[in-house]
């Protein structure tokens, strides 16, 4: 008799029911919808939306299986992608500019699986349909925020050293330093080099009577530091936000410096995804100029030339110094809430180390004096000039909330002044998903339809079952029984694969089908080494018995060298690949590893159990 472990065969079956249980919520196909939000924060999706959404509906006798509301938001399941248009078209005529309606695929996964966390794996743009754009990172507003923010460090350096008569101007060149004589101008030169040596470069500038000029530049390699940091902001930043806005399984990657794709399957309506994107708003907290009298500024037009005109929501002007206190990338987190002195719309506002310091700083010294904070929104247009595209943006900036300082603060406090709760709660998720560190625009947009993507997944699946059939149908003709047990190993194999590509929700692309029937072809190779040293060991005169236990010890090593050196090919395209490089490796990858599983262990449990009792084996069907 073989003597193999019960705890194996346990283990197996653990293993088998596992993965068929995981692998269960890929039979259930994501059914098409439309989705319908809100375009402003003062208009709430609720049942009487719900039933204006279903006379529309039913007066045009669209078929539709469901309409719910739910997380402020209109889920409406079609049975079919024609429904499912022509329900987009009506709802967006109906319901008007105050929402917008956005295709989309709703999972079908009954409750019971979800709740254990066996969700349908997510399918890539290629294969579900969706959008795809490329956005570009504006890095020379990065310079010049950052060379803003050099100008104010050099004016404190002047402050601390005692520099008079002397001015900071940013110029195409750089900054430029006058100071009066040359003395002021070393004395700061030092400054510079002692506190900012690693970010700036200081040359001595021309010197015509009292008047001496000191040029700073930022370093080549301070410069490629900042955009890529800033890049890599974004990156975070749009992933945090389309999360935080429900948008199901986006792709969000960095391609090459500069630019960022971003893949937002099953969305089929590119308005609603740019506004997702384009959505760009932070919260400034500026001084007030208490020397400018705002209505006077705002006839005459004649503003303090540090300082600005602002607005209220209601047009009433106030104004502002132009240097910022804090602003929304130094927000930890915002959560939205009732003021405890009136009830009134409030977000809590909690700022990370630097900018803490730099609010106990300010409020020290203005206690008494006016602050301000402005609401900063950037808003991504698209205009058709001449027959073209003509990208651009429109900035609002409003003045939210002014109040009088009244005590010493830093990390937390409150912004109220907010119209509405639902206002504050969408201004604190914006400020939560995270400021920009540098406004990006949309350069090219994709959009590929759903048909095509159900074409694709047909082809992808009957790729996958002929070859999963030949394979099949080979190994069981020419090692009989073994390869039966081989087969079962295989599409167990499979069924693994697909478990855990949906428990660790790897999106599936047409090359990760590609990696799935590799690792099909792959995996019988150690079967078969299996069944050839059987074969060898019943030549050579062993017993059947003797022969299972050597064939699988003396394969073994085999097994393992030629897996090893697949999957360091495997994971070095997973490390340096991206796109559909890296969803090939993925695939392969795990597929590696499982195959090892069943072809070695799974078979083993098999054979034991249909040979293992029997006292009269005398040959063996391989």
């Amino acid at each position: 008799m073989n003597d193999y472990p019960r705890w194996k065969h346990a283990l197996v079956l653990l293993v088998t029911l596992l993965g068929l249980l995981y692998a269960l919520p890929t039979l259930y196909p994501k059914q098409p919808a439309v989705q319908v939000l809100s375009n402003k924060s003062s208009i709430v999706v609720d049942e009487a939306l719900k039933e204006k959404a279903l006379q529309a509906l039913q007066t045009r006798k669209i078929e539709f299986e469901s309409v719910e509301v739910k997380d402020q938001r209109l889920l409406a399941l079609f049975p079919n992608t024609d429904t499912q248009l022509a329900a987009a078209s009506a709802l967006r005529e109906d319901l008007g500019d105050g929402y917008t309606t956005a295709l989309n695929l709703a999972s079908t996964v009954p409750a019971w699986l979800r709740a254990i966390g066996a969700n349908s794996m997510p399918l890539g743009l290629d294969l579900q349909g969706g959008v795809q754009f490329l956005m570009q990172v504006d890095q020379k507003s990065v310079v010049d925020m950052q060379e803003q923010r050099y100008v104010d460090d050099i004016r404190g350096l002047m402050r601390e050293r005692g520099v008079r008569n002397a001015s900071v101007n940013r110029t195409p060149q750089g900054i430029v330093v006058q100071t009066k004589g040359t003395e002021d101008r070393d004395a700061l030169a030092a400054a510079i080099n002692r506190d900012l040596a690693t970010e700036l470069l200081v040359t001595d500038g021309t010197v015509v009577g009292d008047q001496a000029t000191l040029n700073v530049s930022v370093r080549p390699e301070r410069l490629r530091q900042i955009a890529d940091s800033t890049i890599k902001q974004n990156v975070g930043t749009l992933r945090n936000r389309i999360n935080a806005l429900g948008v199901a399984e986006p792709v969000i990657q960095q391609q090459g410096s500069s630019r960022i794709v971003v893949e937002l399957p099953g969305l089929q309506d590119t308005a609603e995804a740019k506004r997702l994107l384009g959505a760009q708003a932070t919260l400034e907290y500026r001084a007030v100029d208490e020397g400018a009298n705002a209505i006077e500024a705002e006839r005459t037009g004649v503003v303090p030339p540090d300082s600005r005109l602002y607005h209220w929501k209601d047009g009433r002007p106030a104004v502002l110094k132009k240097k910022v206190i804090v602003t929304g990338n130094e927000l930890v987190d915002a959560m939205s809430q009732a003021a405890p002195e009136d009830g009134s719309p409030a977000v809590s506002v909690t700022l990370n180390e630097a900018g803490a310091r730099k609010m106990l700083d300010f409020t020290t010294q203005n206690v008494g004096k006016g602050m301000a904070v402005v609401f900063v929104e950037r808003t991504p247009e698209v205009k058709i000039v001449d027959g073209k595209e003509v990208r651009s943006a429109k900035i609002t900036e409003e003045v939210i909330n002014l109040a009088t300082i009244r005590g010493v603060f830093s990390k937390k406090f409150q912004t109220t002044g907010l119209e509405s709760m639902q206002a504050a709660s969408d201004l604190a998720l914006l400020l939560r998903a995270g400021a920009f560190a540098a406004p990006v625009d949309i350069v090219e947009e994709r959009v590929i339809g759903s048909s095509l993507g159900a074409d694709n997944i047909r082809k992808g699946v009957m790729a996958v079952i002929v070859g999963l059939l030949l394979v099949i149908t080979f190994v069981a003709i020419y090692y009989k029984l073994f390869g039966l047990i081989a087969d079962l190993a295989l599409m167990m194999n499979l069924v693994l694969l697909v478990a855990i590509l949906s428990i660790f929700q790897a999106t599936l692309t047409l090359p990760g089908i590609a990696g799935i029937v590799l690792t099909l072809g792959m995996a019988i190779d150690a079967n078969v080494l299996i069944c050839e040293r059987i074969r060898e060991e019943l030549r050579n005169g062993s017993t059947p018995f003797a022969s299972i236990r050597a064939g699988y010890e003396k394969a073994w090593a085999t097994i393992l060298d030629a897996n090893v050196t697949h999957l360091i090919a495997a994971v070095a395209l997973m490390a340096f690949g991206s796109g559909p490089i890296k969803g090939f490796a993925i695939t392969l990858t795990i597929g590696i590893l499982t195959s090892m599983f069943t072809s070695v262990t799974g078979t083993h449990s098999l054979v034991t159990l249909i040979f293992g009792r029997s006292t009269k084996l005398k040959a063996l069907p391989v």
